[in-house]
């Protein structure tokens, strides 16, 4: 069985949870958290999760979880069949992992872990989002899903990361940056959420917190 390998806060690993979920697979989970220790980058050689044991070894980096999963469990699909819808769903996988949720990541200590970004952090990240949004504006349909008529795994990234980006930006900037560039996120992921994967992510999520501030 495969066994997933992370924790519950962490919105790379729920990614992945939502893809194992929506396509059934049996897996189990076991807590780890990001450090340089060997024996977790014998697993994961940046010392990151999540990253997943399978029967030949371990994978690591999000995505080629995914991409594997896709391959190995090919139903439900969650990737068009068609070659450029496919492309534009990776386009936007692309956009909203590496030019959305890897920018924003630079003021998360300040937004959820009580820390503060340097005026030039803060300044920066700013200028880069809301260029960013823009161009992730041009590219996403909301009809009703992220790239179109039909549930990809844009959606499932769109999904995990909207949310966080919108709180943080509000929690920093004092705004949040999707709202203001007229991108109703909430609403988006209010359909999501109606999803049974999304719902047993949430509520894993929330139980975790909770376990963890009852020590």
């Amino acid at each position: 069985m495969l066994k997933l390998y992370g924790f519950p806060v962490s919105n790379y690993y729920n990614k992945v949870k939502v893809v194992l979920y929506e396509k059934g697979v049996p897996f189990e989970e076991s807590e780890s958290i990001p450090c340089q220790d060997e024996p977790l980058l014998q697993c994961s050689p940046l010392g990151k999760v999540p990253y997943l044991q399978t029967e030949q070894g371990f994978l690591s980096e999000s995505q080629v979880i995914c991409d594997y999963l896709e391959v190995t469990h090919p139903t439900p699909a969650l990737f068009s069949s068609d070659p450029w819808r496919q492309a534009k769903e990776r386009e936007l996988l692309t956009m909203l992992e590496l030019h959305l949720e890897l920018v924003v990541r630079e003021v998360y200590g300040q937004a959820f872990f009580g820390g503060t970004a340097s005026e030039g952090t803060r300044s920066r990240t700013e200028k880069l989002l809301r260029r960013n949004i823009v161009a992730f504006k041009r590219l996403a349909k909301f009809a009703p899903y992220v790239a179109g008529d039909t549930f990809t795994m844009a959606d499932i990234a769109a999904g995990i990361h909207l949310p966080i980006l919108g709180m943080a930006t509000q929690a920093v900037y004092g705004e949040d940056f999707l709202q203001a560039a007229d991108i109703d996120w909430k609403a988006y992921t209010k359909r999501l959420a109606e999803r049974e994967s999304f719902q047993r992510v949430r509520a894993e999520q929330k139980a975790y917190q909770q376990a963890k501030k009852a020590g």
